[in-house]
């Protein structure tokens, strides 16, 4: 199946855009005037833990 970008920004505070592979959900994003965005921006942060189940490191960015 083709992969698909679905973009709604109908509402000028938010903007929502997800990927769909078929009628799956493959990701959801979504940005807001009220919220501060994170994803796309570089922070200086410090890896407080590495889960190896998770393949994840966690970091302390400093934010709330």
């Amino acid at each position: 199946m083709a992969k698909k970008m679905l973009i709604d920004a109908t509402h000028p505070e938010e903007t929502r855009v997800v990927v769909v592979d078929g009628n799956k959900v493959e990701e959801f994003d979504f940005e807001s005037e009220n919220k501060r965005q994170l994803a796309g921006n570089i922070y200086l942060a410090k890896v407080t833990r590495v889960e190896p189940s998770l393949q994840a490191a966690f970091v302390d960015y400093g934010g709330n």
